[in-house]
């Protein structure tokens, strides 16, 4: 028994990867089974698990949100199932992970894309021949590879993101992402593609999420997916792609608007407005052309931009972080994402470590502790402004009262929303486990204690954010505050 396996993130995440696998076992895919779990899982019982299954051959998928369960698993493994030999791949083992104590337990490690090695592996296991610990692969061809599609099961379809890909790599080479190690786009063909994403949707899929680095990297690959959905549109579908900011040819803009509202969402990863950090990191971005486009978005389709900053980049500073926030904040996309800077393994980003003096957690997700612009209480504080920020901006249960807060400022919209990140931090000490009643509480004491504003303007802002259809579809008033339950009774009765 050969079995694939992984730890998810969560149980929505289904893994495309394992299916690639599978899918190019070939003689050997009627003694292989998939059986995935998740980083929340008791590890004794996955491994219990993986025991009744009596495999000879594991394969586990590593990556940066399960290296450190993973690796518990793997020490217990080879404790209980001494005969089972464990083969590694993904990209938390694929660069820099000679050192990594997960890669000293395990039998041999695939560094790279294994959709083919992984199976030349077991076959040479199989024959009795010793492979090396350390295997490194050719690239495959995606057009000879089996696709992974018709592994999705119907319990995938129904409840999990399923995952798709029109291409691999990405051209440019952004030092903080592993796809800049990757610069050669390759490109599956639309005549495989597309009858795998049609059988798709007649099983009932309804969640697309397109992992390609570069989705409108070419017009007409992209149009032509755009124009492969359009035609067999229904409601509910859901598409997400990932998208160059700087790059929306006509073709593509006549098709955008062709969609539902909500039913697309880029993700667009602006990651810094400064160009000289730009020009640091191996960044091009045409600011005007950017503006340009998500205005374009906005006016003129139903497209939801989630729109990604990075804090801590070299060369960046705080003030610098603050305007590249504010001119995000003023394109005005449905979200914007504040991640924090993340050594990842093998990127080119660790060259420049000592000229900034920046200093990363040795422990996944590597993130930056701290840096010459960014000391270490400075970045602890912005670390709780994403936090606070997830929690009341993307939410998206709180858009007029945060829009109350930043118009009460007087130094722009980070600065505003930062003083209530402080404020927020000295009054409950916590930035998970905040209930949603309390998120009210604490948004409407913030706004008496720390503005201007009325109380009649807060009560409205705070109860027509919970009545905004968008946010609170089911509009319970379970859980609301008292001061505002009222207020939320005569609002209704308004709209009725």
């Amino acid at each position: 028994m050969i079995v694939l396996s992984t730890l998810n993130a969560k149980y929505s995440h289904a893994a495309m990867g394992l299916r690639y696998l599978f899918a190019n076992m070939g003689d050997l895919q009627e003694q292989t089974q998939i059986h995935e779990f998740t980083i929340n899982d008791d590890i004794p019982r996955i491994a219990e698990e993986i025991c009744q299954l009596k495999p000879d051959i594991l394969g586990l998928g590593i990556y940066i949100w399960n290296i450190q369960e993973s690796t518990q698993l793997v020490r217990l493994l080879k404790q209980v199932l001494p005969l089972c030999t464990i083969i590694l791949g993904g990209p938390e083992v694929s660069y820099d992970s000679e050192d990594e104590d997960i890669c000293a337990l395990a039998d041999h490690v695939i560094c790279g894309e294994a959709d083919v090695a992984f199976a030349e592996t077991c076959q040479a296991l199989r024959k009795g021949e010793t492979p090396e610990r350390w295997l490194k692969k050719d690239i495959p061809d995606l057009n000879n590879i089996e696709l992974p599609y018709a592994y999705y099961s119907d319990e995938d379809l129904a409840h999990r993101i399923i995952y798709v890909e029109a291409s691999r790599g990405c051209p440019f080479t952004c030092e903080f992402c592993l796809s800049s190690l990757d610069q050669k786009v390759r490109n599956v063909e639309m005549q495989r593609f597309f009858p795998a994403m049609d059988d798709l949707l007649q099983r009932g899929c309804t969640m697309f999420k397109f992992v390609d680095r570069t989705f409108n990297l070419s017009p007409k690959i992209a149009c032509g997916i755009m124009e492969f959905f359009l035609e067999r549109w229904r409601d509910g579908l859901f598409l997400h792609f990932e998208m160059v900011p700087d790059r929306l040819p006509d073709q593509i803009k006549e098709l955008l608007p062709k969609f539902p509202n909500g039913a697309v969402q880029f993700e667009i990863g602006i990651q810094s407005m400064t160009e000289s950090v730009g020009q640091l990191i191996s960044r091009r971005m045409d600011k005007q052309k950017t503006a340009e486009n998500f205005n374009f978005i906005r006016q003129q389709t139903g497209v939801h931009v989630h729109a990604d900053l990075i804090i801590g980049l070299p060369g960046e500073t705080f003030e610098s972080f603050a305007d590249s926030f504010d001119q995000l904040w003023y394109l005005d996309p449905g979200e914007i994402q504040v991640g924090i800077l993340k050594l990842l393994k093998g990127t080119p980003i660790k060259r420049h470590q000592e000229a900034f003096t920046m200093q990363f957690n040795a422990q996944p997700p590597y993130d930056i502790i701290q840096s010459e612009a960014f000391p270490f209480a400075l970045m602890q504080r912005l670390k709780r402004f994403a936090r606070y920020f997830e929690i009341f901006s993307n939410s998206d249960r709180f858009e007029r009262s945060l829009q109350l807060i930043v118009d009460q400022g007087t130094d722009g919209p980070f600065k505003a929303l930062l003083a209530f990140s402080d404020w927020l931090w000295q009054t409950c000490q916590q930035v998970h486990a905040i209930s949603l009643k309390r998120q009210y509480e604490l948004c409407a004491s913030y706004l008496r204690e720390c503005t201007q504003v009325t109380e009649e303007q807060l009560l409205n802002a705070l109860c027509q954010d919970f009545l905004d259809k968008r946010s609170n579809p089911q509009q319970s008033p379970k859980g609301l505050p008292d001061f505002m339950r009222q207020r939320v009774d005569e609002l209704r009765f308004q709209q009725n």
